[in-house]
C-alpha cells in the first residue's frame, strides 16, 4: 500500500520534531521533508508535491496564511493547520487560512495531554485531511502571498453566479439553520456575505470547530458580514441577526427562544447539527429554511430531513463545490434535500426565500 507522503512545516525544531516522530511511527506514513518556514514550505510542496502538509500558522519570513494562500493557488496540497495560537489575531489568521483552503486545525501537544491521546489524533487527522478533494483556491487576497514570495499571478476570473434555483415551501420563513463541519469555514462566510445588512430572518449556525480555535470565530465571522454576528447566549429570544452555536454545547430552540445544553455528543459532535434542527421540526411553529454545507461524516442530514418533513425549505450544498461531500451527500441519500445547489446560489436563495417572507401580505 502507497505510504501518504507528509510535508511538515513548523519553526520551533522540538515541536517539529515531535511531529515527525509521531507520524514516522504509522507505516502508513512517510515524512518527506521539513520546512521551517513558509518560504520553504512553498519550495518543498512545488518540487516533492506531497500529499498532506501540517502547517503552523506564525512561521518566519513568509507566515502560515500567506503560504496557505500560495500553495492552493499554485498546487493545491491538503493542510491540516497545527497551531497553538490562542490570541484573537492569531485566531483570526487560523480562520482566513481555512477560508483561503485549509481543510482542518488541530492543537499542537500540550503538557498535561493524556499520553498517547494527542498523538492518535493527530495521526487520524491526518488521515482524513490526506483523503480531501482540494482545487485551485484562488482569492481576492492573493495578491498579498504573491507580495511576499516576490511572484505574481493574474487575478481570478469574474465568472458571475449562476441562476438562483427558486425555493417555495409551505410557509414563509421566518427562520433560517445552517450546519457545516471540514470545508464550513469558507462556505460560512460566502453565504453570509450574500446576505444583506437588513436581512429580516434570524440565522443559526452550527459549525464544527473545537477548542480553542472556535472561541473568537463569531467575532471573526462578524467581520465578514454585513448582518451581526454573535456566540449565541442561553435562554435568549430569537431576534434578527446571526447567532453561532459555542463549542462544546449544543443549540436548540424552544418557545421562540435559543437554549444551550450539555448534552452528549451526537455523531462525535458537540455542536451537533442534528441537534438543532431536529429541535427546530419537532417545536418551532415558523417557517423554516436549512441548509447543510460541506463535511465529513453525516451530522445534519436526519435532522434536515425532520424539517423537510415538517414543510420547512431544506438545501444541501452539491459535490462539485463541496470540500468533503459527506453531511450533504447523506441528506440527498435520505431524500432530505429539497434543493442540492452550488455553493454560490446557496446564499442568493435564501435571500430570495427569506424576501418572499418579508413581500407577502402586502398590497
Amino acid at each position: 500500500m502507497k505510504k501518504l507522503r507528509i510535508l511538515v512545516v513548523e519553526d520551533s525544531l522540538t515541536v517539529r520534531k515531535r511531529l515527525v516522530e509521531v507520524l514516522s511511527s504509522d507505516p502508513q506514513m512517510e515524512v518527506i521533508a521539513e520546512a521551517e518556514d513558509g518560504k520553504q514550505a512553498i519550495s518543498l510542496c512545488q518540487e516533492l508535491r506531497p500529499d498532506v502538509i501540517t502547517l503552523d500558522m506564525m512561521l518566519p519570513v513568509m507566515s502560515g496564511l500567506a503560504a496557505t494562500e500560495y500553495i492552493m493557488a499554485h498546487c493545491p496540497t491538503p493542510i491540516l493547520v497545527v497551531s497553538s495560537s490562542t490570541n484573537r489575531g492569531e485566531l483570526f489568521k487560523t480562520y482566513e487560512a481555512l477560508a483561503a483552503g485549509a481543510v482542518d486545525v488541530m492543537e499542537k501537544p500540550h503538557a498535561d495531554d493524556i499520553a498517547g491521546d494527542w498523538e492518535q489524533r493527530l495521526l487520524s487527522t491526518v488521515r482524513l485531511v490526506s483523503r480531501v478533494r482540494v482545487i485551485t483556491h484562488l482569492r481576492a487576497r492573493l495578491s498579498n502571498a504573491i507580495t511576499e514570495y516576490q511572484a505574481s499571478t493574474p487575478k481570478p476570473d469574474e465568472n458571475g453566479d449562476p441562476a438562483v434555483t427558486p425555493a417555495s415551501s409551505g410557509k414563509p420563513c421566518d427562520l433560517i439553520a445552517i450546519g457545516a463541519s471540514t470545508g464550513g469555514p469558507k462556505a460560512v462566510v460566502q453565504i453570509l456575505q450574500a446576505l444583506p445588512a437588513d436581512f429580516p430572518v434570524p440565522v443559526l449556525i452550527v459549525v464544527h470547530i473545537g477548542e480553542p480555535f472556535g472561541a473568537a470565530f463569531a467575532d471573526w465571522l462578524d467581520g465578514q458580514s454585513k448582518s451581526r454576528v454573535k456566540i449565541a447566549v442561553d435562554g435568549q429570544s430569537l431576534t434578527r441577526g446571526v447567532f453561532m452555536a459555542p463549542p462544546a454545547r449544543h443549540m436548540v430552540v424552544r418557545n421562540n427562544k435559543i437554549h444551550l445544553e450539555n448534552g452528549p455528543e451526537r455523531h462525535s459532535c458537540k455542536p451537533s447539527v442534528d441537534v438543532l434542527f431536529e429541535s427546530l421540526a419537532a417545536d418551532y411553529a415558523g417557517g423554516l429554511a436549512a441548509a447543510l454545507l460541506t463535511g465529513m461524516g453525516s451530522d445534519g442530514a436526519r435532522g434536515l430531513l425532520a424539517i423537510r418533513r415538517r414543510g420547512g425549505m431544506t438545501i444541501a450544498q452539491d459535490e462539485a463545490s463541496s470540500v468533503v461531500y459527506g453531511m450533504p451527500r447523506e441528506a440527498a441519500h435520505l431524500g432530505a434535500a429539497q434543493h442540492i445547489l452550488p455553493l454560490s446560489n446557496i446564499g442568493p436563495t435564501l435571500v430570495k426565500f427569506a424576501q418572499g417572507r418579508r413581500t407577502e401580505g402586502q398590497p
